[in-house]
């Protein structure tokens, strides 16, 4: 799994665990449907920390709550 990858699936558990979609988190954080919705594709390889933020200001957590989470721990380095 991509730090990518491990994002978009935080953010999805995020939702379910408050019961609000996508397009409700974008309203929450002031960002754009497209954007939710761009971070959450498989297809698209990165995502901004400034986009992190700003989602986890919609959710109403800090970035360390966010990350920490056994997943992101057990990541493999992404040096290439």
């Amino acid at each position: 799994m991509t730090v990518k990858d491990a994002v978009a699936n935080r953010f999805l558990q995020l939702c379910q665990a408050r019961n609000i979609r996508p397009n409700e988190l974008a309203t929450r954080s002031g960002v754009t449907p497209s954007t939710v919705y761009s971070m959450l594709d498989s297809r698209r390889r990165d995502v901004s920390i400034v986009t992190i933020k700003k989602l986890c200001d919609g959710l109403e957590i800090t970035l360390g709550k966010f990350f920490s989470t056994p997943e992101f721990d057990a990541l493999e380095q992404e040096i290439l």
